[in-house]
């Protein structure tokens, strides 16, 4: 591993001195002695991964670049939610290829992500004025699970008895295809039609959503439907698309309660499906049944306006199984890109591209209606439907000519413009027969190509963030000013427990934003996108190979979302087999929020399993739950490791109880950095898991997100494996997701992870992150008590330190511990999860043993600072602790009155003299944000010019 041109050998932060002094701190003689004291040998697996020899980056973007080269996308005119877009350079190289911007953690330590909730503060400004509704949240996964959230949100609203949604039959099919698998485990009534379904006669409904454009591109003046849905008590939807909503009237101002849709055609790549920021949007009064994150303004301890995720923040985590989302990580990265973009090119910017979309499709309306054909509607932004044609010729002769049109049926044939189309208008006549000569530019719109009352208006985004960005000088400088306030991977260890926030490598990052990958439209051709498919196919039997399973399904687009396709799986497998009755599913109470609440969103009733006092599953209460449940046990949903960081030495017994009982065992891949090359769960014992392949395998976190959720199934349940998302009604199971392969965009990246590190090099990189922490663990263990250890007296990859005695004594909180790493240059661990007055640690294997030093080091001097609590030198309310951070504003005051110095608040070690960052704001006070709910730029900046 020291070789320089091994990939594992620059992927693995301690190199084999390091590890030498580490095992000897230990008290082992290798590494292999320490996997053997802290993995149960009957989980142990014995064989190495079946996988590729590791190559080196050269070979590997060869092998990209070829992959690349089978690509052949054409010219897209499919539409379907999805369209062309210039990302524009400076956001490209300086956001979505910066790891300043893509290696942070979600802002669940506001204090040092300023710089990234402004950017998404910007994004939900963006989406409320588009929308014309006031609370907006930062952000969703995809268009159609976005339409599924505002479902439910609807039904949680609504004050009709129905259990009826009502999905206007011209909406995108395959959200159609979303709505119907979230609905019919929760027991949603969903209907597809038209506005006849609208009655008390068809039996009223709780909500209903309409399109605006609808799919095949009819610009509606929806409110006369939209009262009809109140009039039963109903909540009205509006999907939408936010260039229209620079032309046309938005859905707030037609009365809708909650708006949906895409931004991806601002700025963000096609890539194959995502990722992509999906948007929801609501009235203020609707603000805490938002689903997702919402940015908020509060202050910070000195008055300072100050941004953080406000209300519901980690709702599936509070309420558990009585959550109505499941939603864990967002889009942020991408939402930041969307939000940059509209600050980019501002509101006379959006208008201007909108205008040249819509004057490209009603130039086109025009002399196809000259011609004699027939348009399905009188009125289009950027899409219209031709009907009466043959659509397969049509689509034929357009594919000869190198675009793609949409078949909407038999006859039907759709055209959708973008940003970033050329000028095909020629060979778009020409696919239908028609011979034209075709102007350069576009006509002018026609005075009448919007229905009366359906052109906006309203002005939008008058703040000056989209004003004064317009030139490249200034947006670099302000992405450089936000980029500063934060604290990242570029810049520090992020030691998050349940989190892994590892290396993410420029060679596996660099293939994301080519061309050949990044313009491909999920619904195009086979034949457009035979190197993504191959990169894909490959990388699912790598993952089948490392966890021992069957078969595996990239769709989920989040861990969230492969935890429920996971469950849903299960539940179709019970069915099959005419077991309707098991319904039941065990989580031990120690379990992510997630999964409770995933659990109910797939049609299960949730029963909590009891650890023991070593973190342990109970399994004298397992087997007391599994009798009193009886036939009714459909599946136990188990973290391995466990959430309290130790392998638990009964998982296969679990298992063969649970099997025993009926039920299937999930075992949620959280933590599978502590398996990957050791043990695969498909072989001791599971019967399925989702990865998540934002941390095990390296996509990067982006500020909370994107993710990847893929599900490992074994062979009984592959037949239920999420379905096509335009495949039909007749598969067992329904799409998750909106595009076939989720997130396909960045699957490149686990990909080439993989490639890169070989079956040794996976190995080997689980092997450091066991070894490091365990490590951690023995030099905080003698300041800070370790919660949990295995049989062995071992951690998995991941160690909880517990604060709860100390903060008894001292009343020094992990908050206090936490701001006050920030003065250390650190990002807290996970505090308070999975054991309330806790602090989790997870170091990874990426990070050399000088920086987990300086990690303990920083702990180790907390410490000593309780310590002079607990010692009388400082109130806990006068301690640098309870002050923390510190801002250089705050040092830099005229007067200082503290019982400490300055150089002790800005300078607790000598190392940070050389290289130290400043926290842009004080503690922020996140109840005063929330009595106070402010959630769009505008006020943010009125508040920052008081002072």
């Amino acid at each position: 591993m020291n070789h320089p041109d091994e990939f594992a050998a620059r992927h693995i932060g301690p190199d084999r001195a390091a590890q030498q002094a580490m095992l000897a701190r230990l008290g082992v003689d290798s590494v292999e002695a320490l996997l053997d004291e802290t993995l149960p040998s009957a989980i142990r697996s014995d064989d190495s991964l079946a996988l590729p020899a590791a190559r080196s980056e050269a070979e590997v973007v060869a092998a990209l670049r070829a992959m690349a080269a089978e690509n052949r996308p054409r010219t897209s005119l499919i539409g379907m939610g999805y369209a062309t877009t210039h990302t524009p350079p400076v956001i490209q190289r300086n956001v979505l290829e910066n790891p300043a911007w893509y290696t942070a953690y979600t802002p669940y330590q506001p204090e040092i992500s300023q710089g990234r909730l402004e950017a998404l503060l910007n994004f939900q400004t963006v989406v409320s004025e588009l929308t014309g509704l006031e609370v907006a949240n930062a952000s969703l996964l995809d268009e159609a699970t976005a339409a599924a959230e505002a479902m439910t949100m609807a039904r949680r609203l609504s004050k009709s008895p129905s259990a009826r949604f009502v999905v206007h039959h011209d909406t995108h099919p395959q959200t159609i295809a979303v709505l119907g698998t979230r609905a019919e485990p929760v027991g949603i009534d969903l209907v597809v039609g038209g506005l006849d379904e609208l009655s008390p006669e068809a039996g009223g409904c709780f909500g209903a959503l309409f399109s605006l454009p609808t799919s095949t591109g009819a610009v509606v003046d929806w409110r006369q439907a939209i009262e009809t849905v109140h009039q039963l008590g109903g909540l009205a939807v509006v999907a939408t698309d936010l260039l229209a909503c620079t032309l046309i009237t938005p859905p707030g101002e037609l009365g809708a309660d909650i708006a949906i849709g895409s931004a991806q055609r601002f700025g963000v790549p096609l890539g194959f499906g995502g990722p992509h920021a999906a948007f929801l949007s609501a009235h203020t009064a609707a603000a805490r049944a938002l689903p997702g994150r919402l940015v908020g303004v509060s202050v910070d301890t000195e008055g300072r306006p100050a941004l953080r995720l406000a209300l519901q923040t980690r709702e599936q985590h509070i309420r558990r199984e009585k959550a109505t989302s499941n939603i864990c990580t967002a889009q942020v990265l991408l939402a930041n890109m969307a939000g940059l973009y509209a600050a980019w090119h501002g509101p006379a910017g959006l208008r201007a591209i909108a205008t040249r979309a819509a004057g490209a499709v009603n130039d086109l309306a025009g002399r196809l209606a000259a011609a004699g054909l027939t348009l399905r509607h009188d009125a289009a932004f950027d899409t219209i439907t031709v009907d009466g044609v043959d659509a397969d010729a049509v689509v034929a002769a357009a594919r000869d000519r190198g675009i793609d049109l949409r078949r909407v049926d038999d006859t039907s044939v759709g055209i959708s413009w973008g940003e970033a189309t050329p000028d095909v208008r020629a060979d778009v006549l020409a696919a239908f027969g028609l011979s034209a000569a075709v102007d350069p530019s576009p006509a002018d719109l026609r005075p009448d190509w919007l229905p009366d009352g359906m052109k906006r208006t309203s002005e939008f985004l008058t703040q000056s963030v989209f004003h004064r960005l317009h030139t490249e000088h200034e947006m670099l400088r302000y992405l450089r000013r936000l980029a500063d306030r934060d604290l990242a991977l570029d810049r520090t260890m992020i030691p998050l427990g349940s989190c892994t926030m590892k290396l993410n490598a420029t060679t596996e990052m660099m293939s994301i934003t080519w061309p050949e990958f990044a313009d491909l439209h999920p619904f195009a051709p086979d034949d457009e996108s035979v190197g993504t498919r191959r990169l894909i196919a490959e990388l699912e039997a790598w993952l089948a190979e490392i966890t021992g399973y069957d078969a595996v399904s990239v769709q989920p687009n989040a861990g969230s979302q492969g935890e429920f396709a996971g469950l849903l799986a299960i539940r179709a497998y019970h069915r099959s087999r005419g077991d309707e009755q098991r319904t039941v599913c065990l989580i031990p109470s120690s379990a992510h929020g997630t999964n409770a609440a995933s659990a109910v969103m797939a049609g299960f009733d949730v029963v909590v399993v009891a650890t023991d006092p070593d973190g342990n599953v109970d399994v004298d209460d397992l087997d007391a739950k599994l009798a009193a449940s009886g036939d009714c046990v459909a599946a136990v949903m188990i973290t391995y490791p466990s959430t309290h960081g130790v392998f638990e030495e009964q998982i296969t017994e679990i298992c063969a109880r649970v099997h025993d009982a009926g039920g299937q065992v999930y075992i949620d891949g959280a933590n599978l950095n502590a398996l990957v090359g050791l043990a695969r769960p498909g072989r001791f014992g599971a019967d399925v898991s989702h990865l998540n392949l934002h941390k095990t395998f390296c996509i990067p976190h982006g500020g909370g997100g994107p993710g990847v959720g893929p599900i490992g199934v074994r062979a009984h349940l592959a037949p239920f494996l999420p379905g096509d998302p335009l495949g039909g009604d007749d598969q067992p199971v329904g799409p998750v997701s909106a595009a076939r392969f989720g997130s396909a965009g960045i699957l490149n990246i686990p990909w080439a992870y993989i490639a890169l590190m070989g079956p040794q090099g996976l190995r080997d990189a689980t092997a450091a992150a066991i070894l490091s922490a365990n490590y951690v663990a023995a030099r905080l263990a003698d300041h800070f008590p370790v919660l949990y250890t295995g049989a062995k007296g071992r951690v998995g990859h991941e160690c909880i330190i517990d604060l709860r005695a100390i903060t008894k004594a001292s009343g020094v909180t992990v908050d206090d511990v936490a701001k006050r790493l920030i003065d250390y240059g650190f990002h807290a661990p996970t505090m308070s999860f999975p054991v309330a007055g806790t602090l989790m640690i997870e170091p990874t294997e990426s990070e050399p043993l000088a920086e987990l030093d300086r990690f303990c080091d920083a702990m180790i001097a907390i410490r000593g600072e309780i310590d002079r609590v607990l010692d009388g030198d400082w109130a806990v309310a006068d301690s640098p602790l309870r002050h923390a951070p510190h801002t250089a504003e705050d040092l830099l005051a005229d007067e200082w009155t503290r019982p400490y110095r300055r150089s002790e608040a800005a300078y607790p070690l000598p190392s940070l003299r050389a290289d130290k960052y400043f926290a842009p704001v004080s503690r922020i006070d996140g109840a005063s944000g929330d009595r106070n709910l402010i959630c769009t730029c505008d006020s943010l900046e009125a508040l920052a010019t008081l002072r």
